[in-house]
């Protein structure tokens, strides 16, 4: 079994000098509305817009001089994309990229102003991931996984490592799912320092896949339907290291409409004045859900990315 805690303590070591702090604040909004004191942890001020470079980072800097020689080739619905291609430029290591036809444009956009090769491919994340790993090793170059690899897991934890120094009495946490890298590695740390922590696993209605595998006891597939929550949609890697830590992490799933994530971004806009994604929005529609009758006395949301298109965003608070 992954040792989450110690590769999360080695990511924070290695990655502290890449990646910003990001700040946990008070969201009096929503405390008054349940029995909790909430704070926001503001991935969304992240390098990139979103969480994703600290396991960008983790995994890159462990590579062999061979491997990065070689470069590397990585597939992302354009968050972990964005990231990788951030990390790649600070490290000086070339690398590909692999997109779905369908990525969100202000994603795609963004990754043109790397130096990186993009291809974009038909069909859903398996499909774009299946071919990103057989390029890879026809290629001969390292795979970086959005979230099937040992070093996503512990970059992303490192998020744990701050809310615990920001705010060591946290009883739970709100986290957006989809190949559960970021709760598998949060939520591994937050365990360990406080076993009582609860961790809720937040997903949209149309893309399932990982709470759907859980309560199966096995990676399944599941329909995928169109989603404000791009960054977390899409199936998962049959054998996904993530599957075991999130069956045994998450204490609660959640899963939201669309009108829900819609109404998630609205407020943080409304009551924050903050641009938030479809898969941040998820954990604020989740938290609004349960704000009634969640037991705890001290909430965090992750407030996982904010790159959203402009147009989408607009007509969704307006």
């Amino acid at each position: 079994m992954l040792d989450i805690f110690q590769e999360v303590q080695e990511a924070e070591q290695r990655i502290r000098s890449y990646v910003r702090t990001t700040p946990l604040v008070p969201a009096p909004s929503l405390s008054a509305i349940s029995s909790s004191d909430v704070y926001l942890k503001l991935e969304n001020l992240q390098h990139t817009g979103s969480f994703k470079v600290r396991g960008a980072f983790n995994s890159l800097i462990s590579l062999s001089d061979e491997q990065r020689h070689n470069g590397v080739v990585t597939a992302s619905s354009g968050n972990h994309g964005l990231a990788v291609a951030f990390a790649l430029g600070k490290l000086g290591i070339p690398g590909t990229i692999f997109l779905p036809e369908n990525v969100a444009p202000v994603k795609y956009a963004k990754l043109q102003d790397y130096d990186v090769q993009i291809n974009l491919i038909q069909g859903d994340g398996i499909a774009v991931e299946t071919t990103a790993i057989d390029y890879a090793t026809r290629k001969g170059m390292s795979y970086i996984s959005p979230y099937n690899d040992a070093r996503i897991i512990g970059g992303q934890g490192t998020i744990g490592v701050e809310l615990h120094q920001q705010l060591e009495d946290i009883d739970c946490l709100f986290v957006s799912v989809g190949g559960g890298g970021m709760v598998s590695g949060t939520g591994g740390f937050l365990k360990e320092m406080n076993p009582g922590i609860r961790i809720i696993g937040c997903e949209p209605q149309h893309s399932r896949a990982m709470s759907e595998s859980v309560k199966a006891g096995r990676i399944v597939e599941v329909e995928i339907l169109d989603t404000l929550s791009d960054g977390t949609a899409g199936g998962i890697e049959p054998e996904s290291i993530t599957f075991e830590p999130c069956s045994r992490l998450v204490d609660e799933w959640v899963s939201v409409s669309e009108t829900e994530i819609a109404e998630g971004m609205r407020w943080v806009f409304e009551h924050h004045n903050l641009v938030i994604e479809g898969a941040a929005g998820v954990v604020v529609a989740a938290f609004l859900r349960r704000a009634e009758d969640l037991p705890v006395s001290h909430a965090a949301l992750v407030i996982c990315g904010a790159n959203i298109d402009e147009e989408k965003f607009n007509a969704l608070v307006s």
